[in-house]
């Protein structure tokens, strides 16, 4: 598949698994170092089309004169400028990592494989106007920290090296923050794996390689 392909899969994805609804949020793949494919405003994420995507530079925009990129690009923007090893963004609202998103509760990770791995570095953003530069600001600060972020109010920002890695973390995110918020209600105890277990798990690379933290 092409760029535009992965893009439509990966919102058709999103939707089929509760990870996005209606037409919010918004999804990107880099393109070069220099720019890269978003969804236009407005789309609706379970049926993207081939011309609902808008190629953004780095440092202008690009796009045909009947689409206009998200109002979200200075959050994109500010990923791929800060890591340059982001292959995929990916912005959404789902329900159970929203609800965290609009509390003060810490989203602990370290309960099984997947979280352990995708979920190892959480920054959280505090409210800004979505679209904003002042969101995109502390995007581009906090994404130097982490692979996922939590926007306090607004949903979350998700980005790796591919799309379907991107895709595995987001959804990783989301069972997560449904467990836990489940075994709260249901007044389930859940056991974390210790400290030094998660170390040796991730300094391993038994299960995937060790990620390399640029800062």
């Amino acid at each position: 598949m092409d760029l535009t392909q992965q893009l439509q899969h990966a919102g058709n994805y999103l939707m089929k698994y509760d990870l996005a609804w209606g037409n919010s949020g918004n999804i990107s793949a880099r393109v070069d170092q220099n720019s890269y494919l978003v969804t236009a405003s407005g789309t609706f994420m379970g049926e993207l089309q081939a011309d609902d995507f808008v190629q953004v530079g780095l440092n202008n925009i690009h796009y045909p004169a009947t689409k206009k990129p998200t109002k979200e690009t200075p959050m994109h923007t500010a990923v791929y400028e800060a890591r340059p090893d982001i292959g995929a963004v990916l912005h959404s609202s789902p329900f159970y990592s929203t609800l965290f998103a609009c509390t003060s509760e810490p989203l602990e990770a370290n309960y099984f494989i997947e979280s352990m791995y995708y979920l190892q570095r959480i920054a959280y953003v505090d409210y800004h106007e979505p679209g904003s530069q002042s969101l995109g600001d502390e995007v581009r600060e906090k994404a130097q920290q982490a692979n996922i972020l939590f926007l306090k109010n607004h949903g979350v920002l998700v980005f790796d090296s591919t799309l379907n890695e991107a895709r595995m973390a987001l959804q990783t995110l989301e069972l997560t923050c449904r467990m836990v918020a489940t075994s709260k209600a249901s007044h389930l105890d859940l056991k974390a794996i210790g400290e030094a277990d998660v170390t040796r798990f991730l300094e391993g690379g038994v299960y995937k390689p060790k990620r390399v933290w640029g800062k």
